[in-house]
């Protein structure tokens, strides 16, 4: 699942992935403006569907691309960055500020090069769960940092 097609570009593909991801909270935040969802539970409790069922067809396809491209974490398959950076947004509030944002993207792209404990240990999960919940727990890190930064900071 290359994502649109990131997964090919010739550097970085899991930045472009992550890019991606940051991409859609903007349009989640644009949308929930837009029809004036302010309620921070009605709006977790959409993101947080919309993510599950993401995160479903995220296991699904890199399952499927890994096995017929015969790797265990292709390159090309970036849907698990998109995932992980949508993790990092989930453990803030909806918003615009880009400050924020750049930090959430910085703090994904750290965690999910550097892979701290037990990070690296999701890996060795089979097919498409093991290429995707690495992320989802850099992700979950990368969230809990921004979300310190938010109170400390924001």
């Amino acid at each position: 699942m290359s994502t649109c097609g990131v997964g090919y570009l010739p550097l970085a593909p899991g930045t472009w992935g992550s890019a991606v991801g940051v991409l859609i909270y903007l349009a989640a935040v644009q949308l929930a403006f837009q029809y004036k969802i302010v309620s921070p539970a009605v709006c977790f409790a959409i993101t947080s569907i919309v993510f599950v069922a993401f995160a479903l067809i995220a296991f699904w396809a890199s399952s499927r691309t890994a096995e017929s491209l015969g790797g265990k974490d292709p390159q090309i398959v970036v849907v698990d960055e998109v995932l992980g950076q949508l993790v990092t947004f989930l453990f803030v509030p909806f918003t615009f500020s880009w400050k924020l944002i750049l930090a959430g993207f910085v703090l994904f792209r750290l965690f999910d090069i550097w892979k701290p404990y037990p990070v690296k240990e999701f890996e060795k999960l089979p097919g498409g769960i093991g290429i995707c919940a690495d992320d989802i727990v850099a992700g979950i890190y990368a969230g809990t940092c921004l979300a310190v930064l938010n109170v400390f900071v924001g």
